[in-house]
């Protein structure tokens, strides 16, 4: 049997054979260092599943020994030890690239849980996944960067601020972080932030005993203990009440809650990911959001782009939406004709995907066939007579090559990036998201010289 190996890097003894003993207990066998300089020296050595190390090191502190295994071993998760209540202790080691962190004194419990979890990770190295890119549509340079991130935020348990217009699809992002990580087996919770009466907002999130206000006829679990153990989605954080913000921001410092009526503490284990369409950083120089709750919910910011940025993206998403509504309806294929698809990659979508999405199960709802035209979409902002130019000599009644209209957005988009780095295709590559080779495929099959 393969037994997992942990590095602990502590020069307090107490500290030290407490975590040796937990992690025994757990079949992980362990391996400690009091300093810096030893801690190094191991890791060259010796191959870790894990590292837990203390912040302050006679020779150095826990950021640098942080940021030395982000750079030479980024697959091995690493975990901070706290002063406690140091927040911003917390927040600079999840910036330089902490899995996690434990605030002193340690609770064995919660210590358990982060172990129990980090090892997970070890688990799904070399795993291809392309299930982000079945969900999260798009192979725009910006979708795609945005997929990269999403993987590896899954590494990592600190908390991400997904930031982005309405219908960017913030919560599918969240979702997806969720489910790469080590945390997939456990719940996702998502809480609409702005839906919860202000009154009831302290028991939805900690819950309460039976008896402990009026109504409170049983014992209630609040949103972090349902999330225990995997992630906690907060839509439209900034809706939240500044009562309740020091509150949550107590109960992420410290990882415990404590229920309405309770008289002792309750550890959990759960991660942060929250969303909101507005300006959070206004808000806080307005004083209407917590400045130190701000930091510690933000200490990865993930911004979703409209959809209007990325519009190459707009045959694929409609391609996929109308396979399923011709699924719902029961329909052998529904198709737009090809004024409609230009019509929809030149809408700027105030709405973005959840807008599209809209338009065109309306359009399903109006029009007499299974081709969609211009004139069933019904868009704001769009006339026809936006599309009397030469694109309308290409077009053709009835059904269209999907194939060749996304190639001349390709091609339109290479172009466009070969002009701008002066033909240069190093860096238009760069710009375009694509690895030289993948350029200069594509290259060779749009037949551009």
């Amino acid at each position: 049997m393969t037994h997992s190996t942990a590095l602990i890097v502590d020069d307090e003894s107490d500290l030290l054979e407490l975590m040796e003993l937990t992690l025994a207990q757990m079949d992980v066998q362990t391996h400690t260092a009091t300093t810096l300089k030893a801690a190094k020296e191991l890791l060259l050595r010796q191959t870790f599943q894990l590292c837990l190390t203390d912040m302050r090191l006679p020779d150095g502190d826990g950021l640098e020994l942080v940021s030395y295994i982000q750079e030479n071993f980024p697959q091995l998760p690493v975990a901070v030890i706290t002063a406690y209540g140091n927040t911003e202790a917390a927040v600079k080691a999840l910036k330089a690239g902490a899995y996690d962190f434990v605030p002193k004194p340690v609770d064995l419990k919660v210590l358990r849980k982060l172990v129990s979890t980090a090892l997970k990770l070890s688990e799904k190295r070399g795993r291809k996944d392309r299930r982000s890119r079945d969900v999260l549509l798009g192979e725009s340079p910006a979708m795609r960067e945005i997929r990269s991130k999403i993987v590896k935020l899954a590494r990592t348990q600190a908390p991400v601020f997904i930031h982005g217009e309405t219908g960017t699809g913030k919560e599918l992002v969240a979702r997806l972080i969720h489910a790469k990580s080590p945390r997939a087996d456990k719940p996702f919770v998502a809480v609409n932030c702005g839906a919860i009466p202000s009154e009831l907002m302290e028991s939805e999130f900690f819950g309460h005993r039976k008896g402990s206000f009026s109504g409170a006829i049983s014992d209630q679990v609040g949103l972090f203990q349902a999330a225990d153990g995997g992630s906690l989605f907060l839509d439209e954080v900034a809706e939240l009440p500044l009562g309740l913000q020091v509150k949550l921001l107590r109960a992420i410092q410290e990882k415990t809650i404590r229920p309405i009526g309770a008289e002792q503490e309750i550890p959990v284990d759960v991660r942060i990911l929250s969303a909101t369409h507005k300006d959070l950083k206004k808000l806080v120089a307005e004083g209407k959001f917590r400045q130190d709750l701000f930091y510690r919910i933000n200490v990865i910011e993930l911004e979703i782009p409209p959809l209007r940025q990325r519009l190459e993206d707009v045959p694929l998403l409609v391609e996929r939406f109308l396979a399923q509504l011709a699924q719902e309806n029961s329909l052998q294929r529904l198709t737009l004709s090809q004024r409609a698809l230009e019509a929809l990659c030149r809408y700027e979508f105030p709405g973005n995907v959840r807008e599209l999405e809209n338009i065109l199960e309306r359009a399903v709802a109006l029009c007499e066939g299974e081709v969609i035209d211009i004139d069933d979409l019904d868009l704001a902002n769009v006339t026809k007579t936006q599309f009397s130019g030469p694109a309308q000599e290409e077009t053709t009644k009835g059904e269209f090559s999907l194939e060749e209209y996304l190639m001349r957005i390709e091609r339109h988009a290479i172009l466009e990036a070969l002009e701008q780095t002066r033909w240069n295709r190093t860096a238009a590559a760069k710009k375009l998201g694509l690895t030289f080779r993948s350029l200069r495929y594509r290259l060779k099959k749009l037949g551009i010289d």
